[in-house]
């Protein structure tokens, strides 16, 4: 059994342990409501680009443009993983990285080849463990994403897909759901699936007037919807982050005091142990003399 002083030792480091949990946790559940609210901010903008080119698409039905084009067997896919820059978040990039892992076996088992765009250090280290081919990377994202710094890596993957280079790409990425629960997904991002360009509404007749013409406008128009759908993936990964990091130290925090609980029990337990045998010893003393 550890001597009393050694007890004490382990009941101030985890008392230390936790001061640093729970400090953690309420910087990232701070973080967490500012990710939340810029995530339900980027919502709206992505909906109405998706439902005007659903209405540009139904309006000039004579062009197509690239992004709209499906590709049977695709041979070359490119995929773009978003994950955390830092840990202690719980298994949410393992979940991530999981899926990712297995879908990717089953591209190679198929005779693809596969290119991937990392975004996040926990994703890029993940990527070069096993060996992938890594076109591009960013990372330290920060807390708060910016399109500018977000489009040079991307940037990559649509330029291969014009070229065609690459006949699809994938994001990954963790959608939110709530506080408690974050869903891995991937989710197919070009050739647009048929019904991202879906309205509801497909008998109306769309018109418009093209300046400078229906091509230039389309290719604008795709383009920006492309990149807000990059975008959204990594502000939803972000409060997905920081959800998941809130929970993983709230629950370290009470583990922390379910220890030193115990450790408290076997001090006590220790240190009576202890004056019950000086009390014999002295009582036996007491009597040979």
């Amino acid at each position: 059994m550890s001597s009393s002083k050694e007890i004490r030792a382990q009941i101030r480091s985890v008392e230390n342990t936790r001061k640093i949990t729970k400090a953690m946790e309420m910087v990232a559940a701070s973080k967490m409501r500012r990710a939340q609210d810029r995530m339900r901010a980027s919502r709206p903008y992505s909906e109405i680009v998706r439902a005007l080119a659903a209405h540009l698409s139904e309006a000039n039905p004579e062009y197509v443009h690239p992004f709209s084009v499906q590709r049977d067997g695709a041979k070359r896919v490119g995929f773009v993983v978003t994950t955390s820059d830092k840990g202690l978040c719980g298994a949410l990039n393992t979940n991530l990285l999981r899926i990712l892992t297995n879908r990717m076996r089953d591209e190679e088992a198929a005779g693809n080849e596969i290119v991937t765009v990392a975004i996040g250090n926990k994703g890029l280290g993940f990527l070069s463990r096993i060996g992938a081919r890594v076109v591009s990377h960013l990372v330290q994202i920060g807390d708060v994403p910016r399109m500018d710094r977000l489009i040079g890596p991307i940037k990559v993957l649509l330029d291969q897909y014009h070229a065609e280079e690459l006949d699809a790409i994938y994001l990954c990425y963790n959608k939110f759901i709530n506080t408690m629960k974050q869903e891995p997904v991937i989710e197919r991002l070009l050739p647009l699936p048929d019904e991202t360009l879906v309205t509801g509404n497909t008998r109306h007749q769309w018109e418009y007037i093209y300046e400078p013409d229906a091509a230039t406008v389309i290719e604008t128009l795709l383009v920006r919807y492309v990149e807000a759908l990059i975008y959204q993936s990594v502000a939803e990964n972000l409060a997905s982050e920081q959800s998941a990091r809130m929970v993983a130290m709230k629950s370290a925090s009470d583990n922390a005091g379910t220890v030193i609980k115990e450790l408290k029990l076997i001090f006590n337990k220790t240190r009576q142990a202890a004056i019950t045998t000086e009390l014999a010893e002295i009582v036996a003393g007491a009597a040979a003399v």
